[in-house]
């Protein structure tokens, strides 16, 4: 007995001592509360503390910059645009005394943000036309051949502020609210804008209907150019034909001129010969079996026949 009392001395000296201290990180900053109440000021010093045990809770809260993703709301533009807007925005604990006492938590927090940067974002797209909220600049906007047919005196006029400017606004106007909720609010943008389904599914329409209209139009001038190139081939073919006609005739025509002098100088040598082998030639030719001629007995076609005898 006498022994576990210094031991039950020290366990509960050490169940005082952790209960009695706290430590903040480097990311951190607490509150101190008292059956429910804040006590003193914001502790944002990292490193060992003190407090009361079992009476003094710690409330810890992030101090770094923190993200809220809203959710993407449907609103109309000045000139009756019916588009999506989804936003996103960076923000961080400034004040955790105040924060504590008006949204406890950042669930609180994030559900405040949502009131506060989605009411002003609808207040400043409905004030302002769709191009304003799409462009960021007056550069040059590149009409390509897929985009001639949805390029209108809208969509090229110049801007007068732009998105960077509209979400600077919103910023600007937030930013006056988050304070007294203990917030600082750093950064707001539009992360996507979008039209409504309706409105989408008559653009994609249009999008088909005009790639169509390319497809065909590339798909005739592919068969043009086919029906070109088939023409071209079988002119070049003709050419090439007539061309070696040509030739042949001319070689022909040499032969013949030249076979035409080697039978006249053989003429010329002996002409009686020349006879002989020409009419046995035509004999030849002439006289094929089963052939029956009927020519007269002075004809000269049978003179060497005659001869013969």
């Amino acid at each position: 007995m006498k022994r576990a009392l210094p031991v039950a001395g020290t366990l509960l000296g050490l169940v005082l001592l952790f209960s009695a201290t706290y430590t903040i990180r480097e990311t951190e900053q607490a509150i101190i509360t008292q059956f429910g109440q804040p006590i003193g000021g914001a502790v944002a010093e990292p490193g060992l503390h003190f407090k009361l045990p079992f009476i003094h809770v710690v409330t810890r809260f992030d101090q770094r910059w923190l993200p809220w993703d809203g959710d993407a709301n449907q609103i109309t533009t000045r000139d009756k645009k019916f588009i999506w807007v989804d936003t996103y925005a960076r923000w961080r604990i400034a004040d955790p005394l105040l924060f504590f006492q008006s949204v406890r938590d950042e669930r609180g927090a994030q559900s405040r943000l949502d009131d506060i940067i989605d009411g002003e974002t609808r207040n400043a797209v409905a004030s302002y036309d769709l191009i304003e909220i799409v462009r960021i600049t007056n550069r040059d906007f590149e009409i390509t051949e897929d985009l001639v047919s949805f390029a209108n005196e809208e969509a090229v006029r110049e801007i007068e502020f732009g998105r960077n400017a509209i979400t600077r606004s919103i910023l600007e106007k937030a930013s006056e609210v988050t304070p007294s909720f203990g917030i600082e609010l750093v950064d707001v943008r539009i992360k996507r804008v979008n039209y409504v389904e309706e409105v989408r599914a008559k653009v994609y329409e249009r999008m088909i209907s005009e790639r169509q209209r390319i497809a065909e139009r590339s798909r005739s001038e592919g068969q043009g150019r086919a029906a070109e190139v088939r023409g071209q081939r079988e002119r070049e073919l003709k050419t090439i034909e007539s061309e070696a006609f040509r030739q042949a005739e001319e070689v022909r025509g040499r032969a013949d001129a030249e076979a035409a002098g080697i039978y006249a100088r053989a003429y010329q040598r002996d002409a009686d010969f020349y006879r002989f082998m020409k009419s046995l030639e035509t004999y030849r030719n002439a006289l094929d079996e089963g052939v029956t001629l009927v020519i007269g007995s002075d004809s000269e076609f049978l003179d060497f026949l005659r001869r013969s005898r």
